[in-house]
């Protein structure tokens, strides 16, 4: 599967911006998909994910603010995120993998399949 991210862009602290993450393909509604963010300077960490299933987790930072959903008939995956804060500043990246089990969902080696990122600044 491929995957193209689109949506991020410069926003004032407190505002939103939804993320989305198109997938070439026919077996959309077969992945997990979920969204990573790298900070500058630091490692890639989890931000949610929802399963086939259409379960969700989130990251601790971003519960409340932040949803993750999926249209299999659009073969889309969305990140609406309210409410941002100039730490929410990001390359955000979309990721997909078949057999993921809740164990690992956090873990980015476990995906098999990454979009390209797009950038999210939030100023304050």
């Amino acid at each position: 599967v491929q995957l193209q991210a689109s949506g991020g862009g410069l926003v004032q602290a407190g505002g939103s911006l939804r993320l989305s993450c198109a997938a070439s393909g026919h077996t959309f509604s077969s992945y997990h998909m979920a969204w990573f963010r790298q900070p500058p300077g630091k490692e890639r960490e989890f931000v949610a994910c929802v399963s086939r299933g259409r379960s969700t987790y989130y990251t601790d930072s971003v519960k409340g603010r932040f949803t993750i959903s999926r249209d299999n008939a659009k073969n889309t995956v969305y990140l609406q995120m309210n409410s941002l804060k100039p730490e929410d500043t990001a390359v955000y990246y979309c990721a997909a993998d078949r057999s993921i089990i809740v164990s690992y969902y956090r873990d980015p080696h476990k995906y098999d399949y990454w979009g390209q990122g797009t950038q999210v600044t939030v100023s304050s």
